[in-house]
C-alpha cells in the first residue's frame, strides 16, 4: 500500500451533467447565424424566436459554498487548493487542451459511459433498480417486446404521466424485471428526465414495493435532473429502514460526478457518522474525485484505506495507473501494476488498454506493441471483444495495416461498438473516406443511429478541418431528430474553433445549449476561453470565464490561468487578480503565480515567451 500512496499525479478531467429537452430553433438557422450576434445573445436573456421561447435552463448550479472543510477520517481539503510546486506546473503543461492526440478520450476502464451499464452500476455506484431483478438476456435484447418502453420512447416528456396512466388502464402489469429493463434503456439514451418520471409514478402508484436500491435509483436520477440539493431533500423523505449505505453512496457518486469536493467530503463523513462500514466503493469515489481536482489527496485516501484495512479493487488500480501514466511517470505506473499482480488481481482488457495508451503517448512504442500483441491472443477472430479496443490503439501507433487487418475480422458481421472504434481509428489515420464508408454502412444495416456515432464523425471532420462536411452532418442530425447532447455541442464547437471561427462557435454553443436545455461540458468552454485568450480578447475571455462560474464549474485553476493569458496577450494589467482568486478559494500554483506577477503593473516583468513556456 505504501507504493500505491506515491501515485499522486493525476490529470484533470471534466465533470458533467446532462439535462436534455427538445429545442425549438432551426439548426440550419443556427449554423448560418452571423457571429456578430454573439454579444446580443450573451449580454441579456435572449427572447428572439430564432433562439428560443421562454428559455428555462436546467437546475445545474451547485448550491453549496466552497469553504474549507476538514474530513473526519484524518485529512483536510480546500477545493482547488494548490501549493505551487513543480508538479503543479507539470499538470498545467498537460492540461485538457494540451493532452496528446486521443488522450482526452475517457478511459474505457474509468467511466461508466465506455463500459456496460450493468458494470457501471457495480463500479461507479449508480445502482440498478434491483440487483436481483435483471431480466434474462433474451428479453434484454428484444426492445420491441416492451409495450411500456415503446410508450416511454414515443411519448413527449410533458405527457409521460398521461401515457403511463393509459398504459395501466389498458390492463398492463409491471414486475421488477420489466421496470429495470425500461429504466436501463432510458439511461442508455441518457433520458434521465423520463426515467425519473417513470420511477416517481411507480412509487406514487404503489405498483411495486420499493427497496433501498429503488430509492437509490431515484436519488441518482433526481441528482442528474434537478441537482444535488433536490436529491438530498428526497433522501430525507425515504423511510429510515431504507435510507442505507447504497442511498448515500449514490449521492456520493453524484457529488463526485459534479466534482463538488466539499459536498463529496461532507457525504463521505456523514456515511461514517451514520455507522456505515468503510467500503472500497466509497474510497474509489474519493480517488476518482481527487484524480480530477486535487491529485495530492490521492496518497491521503490510500493511507486511509490502509488504516481501515480496505483492499484496493481493480477499479482502484485503474485510477492509480491512469494517474501515473498521465503524469508521464511510466516507472511508477509499472510499479503499481506489479503490486496489483502481486496482490492477485489480474488486469482485464480495458486495464491493459489504459496501460497501452500511456505507453503510446509517452513514446514507449515497443512496450505498447508487445502489450497489444498479447491482448490480441493467438487468433483475433476468436477474440472479438478485443477488436474494438485494438482498433484505435493501433491507429495511434500509425499502423494502417493492423487497423485494416482487425477491421477485416469485424466488417462482415460488425457490431456497433466496433464501428465506432473503426470511425475513430480511420479518422486518426487520416482516412476520412474510409471513416465515412463505415458510417454510411451503419445506416444501411441499422437505419437509425444514436448521437454518439454522429459525434465520432464530427470529431473526424474537426480533426481534418472539414467544416462544410461537419455542418452538413449536423443538419442531417437535426433532420433525423437525433438528440443534441453536450458531447455533440463539444464536437460542433471543436469543428468551428479548429476552422478559426471562434465567435461562430461561441454563438452556436449558446443557442444550442438553451434550445436543447443541456449543460455544455467544461472542456467545451475551455476551448473557447483558450481561443479568446490567445487573441488577447479580454472581454470575451471574461464573459466565458463568468459563464463557467454561473453554471457551476468552479474550483479549477486552469480557467484562471487561461484568463490571465488573455490579459498577458493583450498587454493589459489584471488588477487584483490574486485577491479575486482568494475570494474564490483558489490558490495559485507556480505557473499561475508567475502570470499574476506578469500582469501586475507594479511588478517587474519577465519576457512573454518565458511566461508562456
Amino acid at each position: 500500500m505504501l507504493a500505491l500512496r506515491r501515485a499522486a499525479n493525476p490529470l484533470r478531467v471534466r465533470a458533467q451533467q446532462v439535462v436534455s429537452a427538445r429545442g425549438c430553433a432551426s439548426l440550419e438557422v443556427l449554423l448560418n447565424a452571423d457571429a456578430k450576434d454573439v454579444e446580443e445573445h450573451h449580454e441579456g436573456n435572449c427572447q428572439k424566436a430564432c433562439c428560443c421561447r421562454n428559455p428555462k435552463l436546467p437546475a445545474f448550479r451547485l448550491p453549496f459554498s466552497s469553504s474549507q472543510f476538514a474530513l473526519s477520517r484524518s485529512f483536510s481539503s480546500q477545493a482547488g487548493a494548490s501549493s505551487g510546486n513543480k508538479d503543479d506546473a507539470l499538470e498545467d503543461g498537460f492540461s485538457d487542451l494540451e493532452v496528446p492526440p486521443g488522450a482526452d478520450k475517457k478511459d474505457a476502464g474509468l467511466t461508466s459511459e465506455d463500459s456496460s451499464d450493468e458494470d457501471a452500476a457495480d463500479e461507479i455506484g449508480l445502482p440498478d433498480v434491483d440487483a436481483g431483478a435483471k431480466p434474462e438476456k433474451e428479453h434484454m435484447n428484444r426492445t420491441s417486446d416492451s409495450i411500456l418502453l415503446k410508450a416511454m420512447l414515443e411519448t413527449p416528456r410533458h405527457e409521460v404521466t398521461k401515457a403511463l396512466e393509459k398504459w395501466a388502464k389498458d390492463g398492463n402489469t409491471l414486475d421488477r424485471g420489466g421496470l429495470f429493463f425500461v429504466l436501463l434503456n432510458l439511461r442508455r439514451r441518457k433520458w434521465f428526465g423520463k426515467a425519473l418520471q417513470l420511477l416517481e409514478w411507480v412509487e406514487e402508484s404503489n405498483l411495486l414495493e420499493f427497496g433501498e436500491r429503488d430509492y437509490a435509483s431515484r436519488v441518482d436520477l433526481t441528482a442528474k435532473v434537478y441537482g444535488l440539493h433536490k436529491a438530498e431533500q428526497y433522501i430525507e423523505k425515504i423511510p429510515a429502514a431504507h435510507r442505507g449505505e447504497i442511498v448515500y453512496r449514490t449521492l456520493l457518486a453524484n457529488c463526485v460526478s459534479e466534482a463538488n469536493v466539499i459536498k463529496a467530503e461532507q457525504v463521505f463523513n456523514k456515511m461514517k457518522d451514520l455507522g456505515f462500514p468503510a467500503t472500497v466503493f466509497s474510497f474509489n469515489q474519493l480517488l476518482l474525485l481527487y484524480k480530477r481536482v486535487d491529485k495530492k489527496k490521492i496518497a491521503d485516501v490510500l493511507a486511509m484505506m490502509e488504516r481501515e484495512n480496505v483492499k484496493p479493487s481493480l477499479f482502484s488500480y485503474k485510477l492509480l495507473v491512469d494517474a501515473k501514466g498521465t503524469s508521464r511517470d511510466i516507472e511508477g505506473m509499472e510499479k503499481i501494476i506489479q503490486q496489483m499482480e502481486t496482490g492477485g488481481i489480474e488486469p482485464d482488457l480495458m486495464f491493459n488498454a489504459t496501460i497501452a495508451r500511456h505507453y503510446i503517448f509517452n513514446g514507449q512504442r515497443e512496450k505498447a506493441e508487445a502489450l497489444l500483441e498479447s491482448m490480441e491472443g493467438d487468433d483475433i477472430s476468436t477474440n472479438r471483444a478485443a477488436c474494438k479496443i485494438l482498433l484505435p490503439l493501433y491507429a495511434f501507433l500509425g499502423k494502417n495495416d493492423d487497423v485494416e487487418r482487425i477491421w477485416e475480422v469485424c466488417k462482415d458481421n460488425t457490431r456497433l461498438d466496433e464501428c465506432l472504434s473503426a470511425i475513430e481509428a480511420f479518422g486518426t489515420l487520416g482516412d476520412v473516406e474510409k471513416a465515412e464508408e463505415v458510417f454510411e454502412n451503419m445506416f444501411a444495416r441499422w437505419k437509425t443511429l444514436s448521437s454518439k456515432f454522429y459525434n465520432a464523425m464530427l470529431r473526424v471532420y474537426a480533426k481534418h478541418n472539414l467544416l462544410d462536411k461537419g455542418k452538413e452532418l449536423a443538419k442531417r442530425m437535426d433532420e433525423t431528430h437525433v438528440k443534441f447532447g453536450n458531447t455533440t455541442l463539444d464536437s460542433l464547437v471543436k469543428l468551428y474553433v479548429d476552422a478559426g471561427e471562434v465567435e461562430k462557435a461561441d454563438a452556436l454553443l449558446h443557442k444550442l445549449a438553451v434550445t436543447n436545455r443541456v449543460r455544455p461540458q467544461y472542456n467545451t468552454y475551455l476551448m473557447l476561453l483558450d481561443s479568446y485568450s490567445k487573441k488577447g480578447d479580454i472581454h470575451n475571455s471574461e464573459r466565458v470565464f463568468n459563464k463557467l462560474r454561473q453554471i457551476g464549474y468552479t474550483g479549477r485553476i486552469r480557467q484562471y490561468q487561461l484568463l490571465l493569458h488573455a490579459y498577458l496577450h493583450a498587454k493589459a494589467p489584471a488588477y487584483g487578480f490574486k485577491e479575486r482568486m482568494k475570494a474564490d478559494n483558489i490558490f495559485p500554483n507556480s505557473a499561475v503565480a508567475a502570470l499574476i506577477n506578469a500582469t501586475d503593473p507594479f511588478v517587474k516583468k519577465k519576457s512573454i515567451s518565458d511566461l508562456l513556456d
